[in-house]
């Protein structure tokens, strides 16, 4: 065999024992894993309280409200009209994760649920912000909105937003609303995952064959 020829072959040989790394590597990647088992040991996790004039922030969950959907019956992030200082007021409370870096289409999961009470209503937005900041003015992408015009689950409900970017960012929950008119919620089983991008791969092959062309133009 012509040496060119048994160096493409080579190559042909290498691809192939990559496709099915990448068959394997398209599965989602888990980049953020949180059950809220303890609020108060959450690594760079931002919990900012932008509400008029502020209250308590986001707290460890409260079994005698609700419990958990799973594990430890308080293992979940609430929030309520006292996020607002006496609950009167403007509630702007924010949730929001550390940074994660996403490598494509990706999916932001969590489980969250309202106490039922009669005549009162809660409403949550979902954001996402590129980069690695958690100034809130910087969440302008509106993934989601729960409650408002439309009632809160008040049973545990999974919820799923997506977004497509390749970098770093954060999401965030911000709780909102007029303080008398809110009540209760709870936030659980946040998970983050990402899909890294084909074209990730179709680089690497790509490099592959400019390594054989480059290395025949050095034997020939």
């Amino acid at each position: 065999m012509k040496l060119h020829q048994h160096l493409i072959a080579t190559a042909a040989i290498a691809m192939a024992a990559v496709l099915p790394a990448v068959s394997h590597a398209a599965d989602p990647i888990v980049v953020l894993n949180e059950n809220f088992n303890d609020i108060g040991a959450l690594s760079n996790w931002q919990l900012i309280n932008n509400s008029v004039p502020p209250g308590l922030s986001w707290s460890q969950g409260n079994a005698g409200v609700f419990p958990a959907p799973s594990g430890p019956a308080s293992s979940y992030a609430a929030a309520n009209f006292l996020s607002a200082q006496n609950g009167m007021g403007s509630i702007d409370n924010w949730l929001i994760t550390p940074v994660v870096t996403l490598l494509g289409p990706s999916e932001l999961s969590f489980f969250t649920r309202s106490a039922s009470a009669s005549g009162f209503g809660d409403t949550l937005e979902v954001r996402f912000a590129p980069g690695s900041g958690s100034g809130t003015a910087g969440f302008d992408t509106v993934l989601g909105v729960l409650g408002g015009i439309s009632d809160y689950p008040t049973a545990w409900q999974q919820v799923i937003s997506s977004v497509d970017y390749n970098g770093q960012g954060r999401f965030a929950f911000r709780y909102i609303g007029d303080a008398s008119a809110a009540n209760y919620i709870g936030i659980d089983a946040v998970l983050v995952t990402t899909v890294p991008e084909p074209g990730a791969y179709l680089m690497l092959l790509a490099g592959l064959g400019s390594l054989v062309l480059l290395r025949r133009r050095q034997l020939m």
